[in-house]
């Protein structure tokens, strides 16, 4: 595993933009301040912004060490699936802050295994010359994002760039691991006959410039357009604009037309907080939503500290606790996470004789877990400065299915955080 500089394309704006990613670069935005704790501390040069899509350089791998990713997706996969079994049949629920009145639909969804599309698991490595086995940070298994970037855009960039990359030749071409818009588009096959057609895509309509809006909105709007090319009907929606007739005791959408099937972006435990939830929860076996509800147990953090419990030293888990149990693993370096929370916000690293970092954000009241630090994962760009890699192992009908590399100023992965293509040859 290398990071590799490169020269962009020089178009790559317009490229990308006609796959819809609008918000590919940092336009106005101001540089970070060298003391944002995001960037590791006030030693670190101050640097403008990076482009959100960074095709300045790119990660090669060697074939073997994708083979290692794509067999500890699939691992990974199973575990957490045992691990969901595990929680169903202790009841573990409060452990994980699950809503008591979820738990019925939770058990009645995993008996009846509705349709499920995907996850992304987080995944912290430096490769194989670190002589660690890759190591995983969390899954977002109900609302991942990233998607287009991860199976069509960087793509295509290889494709563009083919045998001028690094390592590869006339003989040797690059490739990527990446069957990511493939095996959508058979898996939505595979469920059709499950589905009431049409079948809704929702996100929350949102200011354009809200990147987490934006990209939220790309990743349905891609995710109808490969149900589409399935041979479903589909049709896309605001969440805003689901609305609920008392009358007919169904979700409808604008013109009143009951809503049987709808894949939404938007997070099972907050949906169930909104003044509809209630009815999600009256009406989940009439009606089919994806993800299914049953995610709520793999999307939450606390899933972590049961995985280790299961799978006590396990080489591709960190030792993780519940921080509110009496046992939380004497670790000395650590990341407090909340069970909760995306795009990095509210968590805290502990290290031994360094600056604890902290980032903010509406997740601060917990519960929490503590995690052991991976082994530290960061790379030098052309100006020497260091930047942290966490690999997204895609996870397509239980099958591990293509790789994508966010990349940050600092050891903790959010919102201002760049993409970066990979290959390997």
């Amino acid at each position: 595993m290398q990071r590799i500089t490169l020269t962009p394309r020089n178009n790559w704006q317009q490229i990308v933009e006609g796959h819809g990613l609008t918000f590919h670069s940092p336009a106005a935005m101001p540089p970070l301040d060298p003391t944002d704790p995001r960037l590791g501390g006030p030693d670190e040069p101050s640097v403008p912004r990076q482009p959100y899509w960074d095709e300045s350089a790119a990660y090669q791998f060697t074939s073997a060490e994708i083979n290692t990713l794509e067999a500890a997706g699939n691992e990974l996969q199973t575990m957490c699936l045992a691990a969901a079994q595990h929680v169903i049949d202790r009841q573990r629920y409060a452990e994980l802050a699950i809503p008591p009145a979820a738990i019925p639909m939770i058990e009645w969804a995993w008996n009846q295994e509705p349709p499920a599309i995907y996850g992304r698991f987080d995944i912290a490595w430096a490769g194989a010359q670190s002589g660690v086995p890759p190591k995983l940070l969390e899954y977002n298994a109900d609302t991942p994002t990233s998607l287009i970037e991860a199976s069509v855009i960087q793509w295509e960039w290889m494709e563009n760039l083919g045998t001028s990359l690094p390592g590869a030749s006339f003989f040797h071409k690059p490739d990527q691991f990446n069957s990511i818009h493939d095996r959508l588009i058979a898996k939505w096959k595979d469920v059709a006959d499950y589905l009431t057609q049409p079948l809704y895509f929702a996100a929350l309509d949102a200011d354009p410039a809200d990147k987490d809006a934006a990209e939220d909105l790309l990743t349905v709007s891609y995710l109808l357009d490969t149900a589409k090319q399935a041979g479903l009907q589909t049709r896309q929606i605001a969440l805003q604009d689901i609305g609920w007739n008392a009358d007919r005791l169904c979700f409808v959408d604008l013109d009143e037309n009951q809503i049987a099937s709808v894949f939404k972006l938007y997070p099972w435990e907050t949906m169930l907080n909104e003044e509809f939830g209630p009815h999600a929860l009256e009406t989940y076996p009439s009606m089919t939503w994806i993800e299914p509800i049953w995610k709520l147990l793999l999307s939450n953090k606390g899933i972590l500290p049961i995985l280790w419990q299961l799978y006590p030293d396990h080489p591709l888990l960190l030792p993780a606790f519940f921080e509110n149990h009496g046992d939380r693993g004497n670790l000395d370096s650590y990341a407090r996470k909340p069970l909760h929370s995306r795009e990095g916000a509210n968590i805290t690293l502990v290290r031994p004789n360094a600056q604890t970092i902290e980032t903010g954000g509406p997740y601060g009241d917990g519960p929490f877990i503590r995690q052991a630090l991976a082994p530290e994962t960061s790379f030098a760009n052309a100006r020497a400065q260091r930047r942290f890699p966490v690999l997204g192992l895609w996870m397509i009908d239980q099958d591990c299915s293509g790789l994508g590399i966010r990349e940050s100023a600092g050891p903790i992965t959010d919102n201002v955080s760049s993409f970066i293509p990979h290959y390997f040859a």
